[in-house]
């Protein structure tokens, strides 16, 4: 695997999101996604995040998180993200999103990485943390051929 674009950490507080929403959706957008697919890829890191702080470290705020952007070699747009944590080790087959027949707010996070992205691969770090593996390929328009990218001026 190449060097990634962005690796960094931060804490397990969830005053960063945002600032993590926006800075994935900018890398996103840089790499040739459209806004609205870029939008749905921070919208997917944003509730991994959200996971860790809520289930993995049960909402206290000073524990790393760390998260690594990759471009991955396409003739379309391509993206890895990477998120890892010290939190406790859960088992892989029981993250799952509930049940959506069940109508109330919330709860909702395992359903939307699995929808925006292509692949969500969930592993245990070793005797501490979990390792999210998420990749998504191409924009959400069915036509490539007549999307132009949103570019940001330089």
């Amino acid at each position: 695997m190449t060097a990634p674009l962005i690796h960094m950490e931060l804490k397990s507080d969830p005053r960063v999101l945002s600032g993590v929403r926006e800075m994935v959706s900018a890398v996103a957008r840089r790499l040739a996604f459209d806004r609205p697919t870029a939008d749905q890829i921070a919208l997917a890191v944003d509730e991994a995040l959200a996971n860790v702080i809520c289930h993995g470290y049960e909402r206290r705020p000073v524990h790393p998180i760390w998260i690594s952007i990759h471009e991955m070699k396409s003739d379309q747009p391509a993206i890895k993200i990477i998120i890892e944590d010290e939190a406790p080790p859960v088992d892989c087959d029981q993250i799952k999103g509930r049940d959506l027949a069940d109508i109330r707010p919330g709860g909702l996070g395992v359903h939307i990485i699995k929808e925006v992205m292509d692949d969500a691969i969930y592993e245990k770090r070793g005797d501490v943390g979990m390792r999210l593996t998420m990749t998504r390929t191409g924009n959400r328009q069915s036509d490539q051929s007549s999307a132009s990218p949103q570019k940001d001026p330089p």
